[in-house]
């Protein structure tokens, strides 16, 4: 078993994903190239990076009692995620994710939470009994109600584990809620939503940050910038983060893995900076496989890159 251990509370959702040359205008139709499914949602996506970097992970979420739940359970325990604590929602369906990608890699997504929408105090409790027993970390993202993830940080603050906050999708945070994160980690998009200002320049990108850890995140804030990388900012130091070229096959799930990659860095004892560049290296390489959770790299694959790049 794994020296370290998180617990991620997030979606799980069956994503039914169309490659296209390039997406429909409103009122349009276009022909697709090619159509696949994958079990995802950013909380599954995120539990099945940590544990393929050697992170022992813990899921709690809810899935329907119907066919694409038997999918999702059977992948996160493909992936050696524990699912012990995954919820079964009689007569509900499971969440899914309706997904388009483009000839360039870029993705536009359509969530319906089903079963992921009755998450309760229920799983506020799982929660709690394994942050005061083994996990040292807990993993947040924005597919469910935020009121739960809320109190799911301020008790794992309270205990003294590990919080890092995914707010995704893009969508308002209240400012007293800042204060219980560690680590706060939106990409362009959603900081932009976060901050009322576009983030687009470097200027503007660090800005944001600022603003961001201003409000009072605990520890840092990471801007993730796709391709071309990722701004970071804590009280003692900020900069950018070049990624390494690669090839994208598509971009679902990219910001997943590097979530899940900085956090398994971070806890394996790396500092800040050298965990961000970790988070940059297993999001592009996320990028170059197909699907969701099965895009998402092992240490092999991951030290393997590093070799080959060096």
């Amino acid at each position: 078993m794994s020296e370290i251990s998180a617990v991620v509370f997030g979606s799980v959702n069956y994503d039914l994903i169309a490659k296209t040359e390039v997406f429909p205008l409103d009122g349009e139709s276009v022909i697709g190239q090619n159509f696949y499914t994958s079990a995802g949602g950013k909380g599954g996506n995120q539990a099945v990076a940590l544990a393929q970097l050697g992170v022992e992970t813990y899921m709690v979420c809810r899935i329907g009692d119907d066919y694409y739940g038997e999918e999702l359970l059977t992948s996160l325990q493909t992936f050696g995620v524990d699912v012990s604590m995954v919820g079964i929602e009689k007569d509900m369906n499971s969440g899914i994710a309706h997904i388009s990608v483009n000839d360039s890699g870029q993705n536009k997504i359509i969530i319906v939470r089903g079963a992921n929408g009755t998450c309760s105090d229920v799983e506020i409790n799982k929660i709690i009994s394994k942050l005061d027993t083994t996990a040292d970390a807990l993993l947040l993202q924005m597919e469910l109600p935020l009121e739960l993830s809320l109190k799911a940080a301020q008790y794992s603050q309270k205990v003294k584990k590990l919080v890092v906050m995914d707010p995704a999708p893009a969508g308002i945070i209240p400012l007293e809620a800042y204060k219980y994160f560690d680590y706060l980690i939106p990409n362009e998009t959603e900081a932009e939503t976060l901050v009322g200002h576009p983030v687009q320049t470097k200027n503007q990108i660090s800005n944001a940050a600022r603003t961001l850890l201003d409000r009072g995140v605990k520890e840092g804030v990471i801007i993730k910038l796709g391709e071309k990388g990722a701004y970071y900012i804590n009280n003692v130091e900020s900069g950018f983060i070049e990624a390494k070229k690669v090839k994208a096959v598509d971009t679902v799930a990219a910001g997943d893995a590097f979530n899940a990659g900085f956090t398994a860095y971070l806890l394996k004892g790396n500092s800040f900076v050298e965990s961000v560049a970790m988070g940059v290296t297993i999001g592009s390489l996320a990028v170059t496989k197909s699907g969701a959770q099965e895009s998402m790299p092992t240490l092999e694959e991951v030290d393997s890159f590093l070799n080959t790049t060096k």
